[in-house]
């Protein structure tokens, strides 16, 4: 039998009915044969409660209280699942947290990353027959002071947590039944992929899907940890544990997605990501100096904030300017940032409106060896008198820049062209 790690986001926990079907779900598990580990996110909506709470006391709360404040969240679920699951069979499950289940983190508040793993806690609560119940999202750092691991932390703690157990697979349960090749709600055509490649889910997590957390993906590329992405929506109607349809993210893609062509070598596109949680950022006049690059870009590390698309263009013989994009939830500690830099030799900086933009981009493993997918890309957007901003490459994706408005449009067009509608 199996060693499982089943993860449950807001919504499969978001009402007291709901937290009853996970415990039951569990409890199935468990009772054929699987040795069974529960990680739970903060019931659906209580973490914006939280952060609009802290908000209206402190217009940048990034800090250790915030984080105090934030974990709360996935403490009250913790408990009740463990509650539900020990009142169909009492004793059989122990909440636990962050700290006592030694998650040690970095102290990058909001954004922490996990260090290590003391799996002696979870061993031994395996070994007494019992299923641990894990806060997700939450660890400490070397202080012992509450750290959170950003939105969607959950899903990384679930794949840590599968790694240092050395479980044969993590189960992701969600409100969806897996990962699309598009968003359903901006493309009705969107179809469900029944297995996608890690680099492949990984441009997914980064440019737009928000099925998973890129770094819960990270990992689980790293130690090579299969994960399945379910639906916790219609648990209750199965007698019995099963691993039913949904997606699997691994190491090799079986069959994503058929796509027609006349070609076994066509090019391959998975699927078609969007974000429209972005900020360009335009520095000016910066000094055409060989350290300039690396001091903006160090300033922004430090601060963790994660940078997209960076074009350069030169002003002058002695300045250039200097345009990249990050998330909008980055937008005010990246101002900060930028601001002390003006004074040390930046005569102008503007920052784009936060809500004009969106990217939109194209990814799929069997781009790497073929040439045009990027005319195409750019052939579509034109037919449809779509302007391109910026544009970003990899070996796997094509990213444009786009007007916000624009991006239903886009991302319709290029799910029809691509061969990824029904």
């Amino acid at each position: 039998m199996a060693r499982i790690v089943q993860k449950f986001g807001g919504t499969s926990v978001g009402t007291i009915d709901r937290i009853r079907k996970v415990a039951e779900w569990a409890v199935k598990t468990r009772a054929e044969g699987h040795e069974v580990i529960v990680v739970v996110s903060a019931m659906s909506g209580e973490t914006n409660r939280l952060v609009a709470l802290a908000k209206e006391l402190h217009p940048n709360p990034f800090s250790a209280e915030y984080d105090m404040l934030l974990a709360s969240g996935e403490q009250v679920s913790c408990a009740l699942t463990a509650l539900a699951i020990n009142s169909l069979a009492p004793g059989s499950a122990q909440a636990l947290l962050g700290n006592q289940i030694g998650i040690r983190t970095d102290s990058m508040f909001s954004k922490a990353r996990i260090l290590s793993i003391d799996s002696d806690v979870l061993q031994a609560t395996l070994d007494r027959k019992q299923i641990p119940v894990i806060a997700g999202f939450q660890g400490v750092d070397e202080k012992g002071q509450i750290t959170t691991l950003g939105r969607g932390g959950s899903d990384t703690t679930a794949v840590a947590i599968a790694i240092a157990a050395k479980a044969d697979r993590c189960e992701i349960y969600t409100d969806v039944d897996g990962v699309y090749t598009t968003d359903p709600r901006i493309c009705p055509e969107a179809r469900r992929i029944k297995s996608v490649t890690y680099d492949e889910m990984l441009e997914m997590a980064n440019l737009g899907s928000k099925v998973l957390q890129i770094r819960s993906v990270e990992l689980a590329a790293k130690y090579q940890m299969p994960v399945h992405v379910l639906s916790s929506m219609s648990l209750e109607s199965l007698s019995s544990y099963q691993l039913r349809e949904g997606t699997c993210v691994e190491a090799k893609s079986n069959q994503s997605v058929t796509h027609s062509g006349p070609s076994m070598e066509e090019a391959l596109v998975t699927a078609i990501a969007s974000d429209v949680n972005q900020v360009k950022v335009t520095l000016k006049h910066v000094p055409k100096r060989t350290d300039s690059l690396a001091k903006v870009f160090t300033a922004l590390a430090k601060a963790g904030i994660v940078v997209d698309v960076i074009i350069q263009e030169a002003l002058s013989e002695t300045t250039q300017a200097l345009s990249f994009t990050i998330g909008k939830e980055d937008f005010l500690t990246a101002k900060a940032e930028l601001g002390r830099m003006q004074t040390g030799g930046f005569a102008e900086m503007t920052i784009q409106d936060t809500q004009d933009l969106a990217k939109v981009s194209i990814i799929g493993v069997g781009m790497q060896n073929h040439p045009g997918v990027a005319a195409k890309m750019f052939e579509v957007l034109a037919h449809e008198d779509i302007a391109i901003e910026l544009v970003s490459t990899s070996e796997i994706k094509v990213s444009c820049l786009i007007a916000k408005t624009s991006n239903q449009k886009a991302v319709q067009a290029l799910h029809r062209a691509f061969g990824l509608s029904a």
